[in-house]
This record gives C-alpha cells, sequence and structure tokens, in this order.
C-alpha cells in the first residue's frame, strides 16, 4: 500500500485496483533527478512489500512532449566521479524496483523517451505510444552507455543487431518503428494514449489477483532460465494458484454464468 506523498509524482486511482503514478518535472522534460529517482524506487519498492488493492499500474508522465528525458543533465554538470556513481546507484535500485514489481506495469509513453526514459519504459510490462512519442538511447553521445537495463532489455526486446544499431548510434525512432521492431505494443492518437492505457488496465484489473501475478512472474523468470527450467517454474507458479479462493471463485462464476468477484486471496 503506497502511503507517501512525493514532489516530483503525481499518484491517482482512476478507478479501482488500478494506481496511475505520472512523473510530473515538466519544466525538465520529466527527466530524473535524484529525488524522482528516490521516489520512482520507493513508490515501486513499496508495492512489492505490500500492494494492497493495486493490481496493475499505469505509469506516464504529465504534458505532452516528454515522457522522460533521461538522467537531469544539469544536476549532474560537474558532478565528481564519485558522486556520479553514488547518484547511478539510485537508478540501478530504481529500475530493479520496477522489474519486479508484483503487479503488471503499463508504460504509457506521451512524448520523448530519450536514454533513461527509454529504459525506463522497457522495464514495463507493456508499452504503450502515442503516435507522436519518440525513443531513442543516447548515452554514447555523451561518452557513457545505458546503464539502466538498456543494453539488456532493449536486446531482448528488439533484438540483438537491432539493439546494437540503436544503442551504439544513438539515433532517434518512432513509435511505429519500435512498435515494429517489438519494443512497443500499441501506438495511437496521442489524445487516445490514456484511453487504451486504462483500457488494459481495467481488463487486467478484473482478472484473478493471484493468477496475474503468477503469470507475471512466471514469464519474466522463465525468460532468464532455460526452457526445462522455466517450464518447471511455471508449475511452481500453477500450483500456487491451486489453494486459493480466486481458483474457486472463478470455476463458480463460470459454472454459473456471472462475472467473478475476485479477491486476491
Amino acid at each position: 500500500m503506497i502511503t507517501s506523498d512525493y514532489k516530483t509524482l503525481l499518484k491517482s486511482q482512476p478507478e479501482p485496483h488500478i494506481l496511475k503514478i505520472e512523473m510530473n518535472r515538466p519544466e525538465a522534460a520529466n527527466a530524473f533527478n535524484t529525488q524522482m529517482a528516490h521516489e520512482l524506487t520507493d513508490l515501486f519498492e513499496q508495492l512489492s512489500l505490500d500492494a494492497g488493492d493495486c493490481r496493475v499500474v499505469l505509469l506516464t508522465a504529465t504534458g505532452s512532449k516528454a515522457f522522460c528525458a533521461g538522467g537531469d543533465l544539469k544536476e549532474r554538470n560537474g558532478m565528481t566521479d564519485q558522486a556520479w556513481q553514488a547518484q547511478h546507484l539510485v537508478y540501478e535500485r530504481m529500475v530493479r524496483a520496477v522489474m519486479t514489481c508484483p503487479v503488471p506495469v503499463i508504460a504509457a509513453v506521451n512524448g520523448a523517451a530519450y536514454g533513461g526514459g527509454c529504459e525506463l519504459a522497457a522495464c514495463a510490462d507493456f508499452v504503450y505510444a502515442a503516435d507522436t512519442a519518440r525513443f531513442a538511447q543516447t548515452e554514447v553521445k555523451l561518452g557513457i552507455i545505458p546503464g539502466a537495463g538498456g543494453t539488456q532489455n532493449l536486446p531482448r526486446a528488439v533484438g540483438e543487431r537491432r539493439a546494437k544499431e540503436l544503442i551504439l548510434t544513438g539515433d532517434v525512432f518512432t513509435s511505429q518503428q519500435a512498435r515494429d521492431w517489438g519494443l512497443v505494443n500499441l501506438v495511437c492518437a496521442a489524445d487516445e494514449l490514456q484511453t487504451f492505457a486504462l483500457e488494459t488496465a481495467r481488463k487486467i484489473a478484473a482478472n484473478g489477483p493471484v493468477a496475474v501475478r503468477q503469470a507475471k512472474q512466471a514469464i519474466s523468470r522463465g525468460m532468464q532460465m532455460s526452457l526445462s527450467d522455466g517450464l518447471a517454474f511455471e508449475i511452481e507458479a500453477y500450483n500456487r494458484t491451486i489453494p486459493t479462493q480466486d481458483r474457486r471463485e472463478g470455476v463458480a462464476a463460470f459454472n454459473e454464468k456471472r462475472p467473478p468477484k475476485f479477491s486476491g486471496e
């Protein structure tokens, strides 16, 4: 259950069981500063400890120009090597917190997603993008490399050769290209983005919460295993759904020809 208040994030509940998080630094193209990274980390770590009645997270940003422009280079200007490394530890922790969130995360990319912003989107389970959105891994232009999962998540989404091309050139690519290559699930008009993302969140929230969490974990963990180990992990996850009230409710609702009322237990 999220109890904290944040200065760089807006949180709301547009519908039951759906948590909407908006990065809110439009004056800086929603770039990460240390505070935003700490706040995103805190929020997602709280979800891992106790998601409460949250069944899906919708991650987006205020404004229409930028989803997230990556690290705040004004804050980083003049940083010592030691200060830079210390700050980056916060980013590393943030990435792990998002990627290990127990409930599904939908990134609704409303504008530019550059550097760490592209990496943050790639950490989500689904990526929906406005047709005006743009993506790029621009780090090599600054003399660094993607350090928030980009060298790992991007090739898993678009393939090794395409990821090398995008990361080593730093080229900007469109949301349509991102969809064609596998980074983005859906592209829509900018004014329809939140509607489409919320519609998918609503579908997920209506399903069995325990089953959704176990399925997400089985896929995410299985992608890091051999097929044999992944199949074994799948059975472990499946078995965790059997003794639940949700499983009994789902079967009963089917036979009684009514919508299920899942409790998450």
